[in-house]
């Protein structure tokens, strides 16, 4: 997947992405994206195992799917935790409409932005937000506000992508077309474990590498469109790429003893729980 994030304080840079430009994008895969995602189940399952049999006190607890894109984890959290209210999140209306039209009556939607949910301060038991932050201009901020939203011993799950990500095919590109950037940028672990250390304290880091294979580079480039997931940088090309480019770019992209392809992504997890009231 392509995804950038923005240090708080860093200045806006041309291979930024426009939020209309996230909400347009994800909105026009929201038919295919389920079928294409991978990287997502892997970091997600993850993220459930990590809730693991988590119980509160409340009869009736809130959870929230944050970035639900077509909610499946929404659906899936509704099932692991049948007596909670679960509300789905996400910038994109049309993901929205998918998620709304494809999933139970008592599951509530809303189109909001990360970075100000209109939600009381802790009023929230798990949130739970699956490679959703990289997309957002200041994730410092969201992830404040993940805390604010959180109630006494909620807890916070959360993937997101870093530096090094997708570098099989941003090298390809670099040779079939020097200076133009087509992969976005990734915040490093270290900027990461900051931002944690400063509004999340206590909370959890973990990375590692998760490696997917395709048939070919245009098969993992399909893959990324199919999720929404294309370059969205404002210097992007507002023109289909030169065939000759994409076949140099296919050409220089390594392959394997198979002929195949891998694309490499570095992968992060938080994990952060609130204190409770008796501690």
């Amino acid at each position: 997947m392509d995804v950038l994030m923005r240090s708080p304080g860093e200045s806006q840079r041309n291979d930024q992405p426009r939020k209309q430009d996230i909400a347009r994008d994800f909105g026009g895969a929201s038919e295919t994206y389920e079928s294409a995602s991978r990287l997502q189940r892997h970091m997600g399952n993850i993220m459930l195992d990590r809730l693991g049999h988590w119980r509160t006190r409340r009869d009736k607890p809130e959870i929230l799917d944050l970035g639900c894109g077509t909610g499946w984890y929404t659906r899936t959290l509704r099932q692991a935790y049948p007596e909670a209210h679960v509300t789905g999140v996400d910038l994109s209306p049309g993901m929205i409409g998918h998620a709304r039209s494809n999933s139970p009556a008592d599951i509530d939607w809303l189109v909001a932005d990360a970075g100000c949910i209109p939600f009381p301060d802790s009023s929230v038991d798990i949130v739970f937000s699956n490679l959703m932050i990289q997309w957002c201009e200041r994730p410092l901020s969201v992830l404040a506000e993940c805390r604010r939203l959180l109630r006494p011993g909620g807890v916070l799950v959360c993937s997101t992508l870093l530096d090094g990500t997708l570098r099989e095919l941003e090298q390809a590109w670099a040779k079939a077309d020097p200076g133009r950037r087509h992969v976005n940028r990734f915040e490093a672990a270290s900027a990461i474990k900051r931002m944690v250390d400063e509004v999340l304290p206590g909370g959890e880091v973990t990375t590692g590498t998760v490696t997917l294979d395709y048939a070919s580079p245009l098969a993992l480039t399909r893959e990324l469109k199919s999720l929404g997931a294309g370059y969205k940088g404002q210097d992007r090309r507002r023109t289909v790429t030169a065939p000759g480019r994409v076949r140099a770019m296919c050409a220089n992209y390594p392959r394997t003893r198979e002929d195949n392809v891998l694309a490499s992504y570095q992968a992060c997890w938080i994990n952060y729980q609130s204190p409770s009231l008796d501690c």
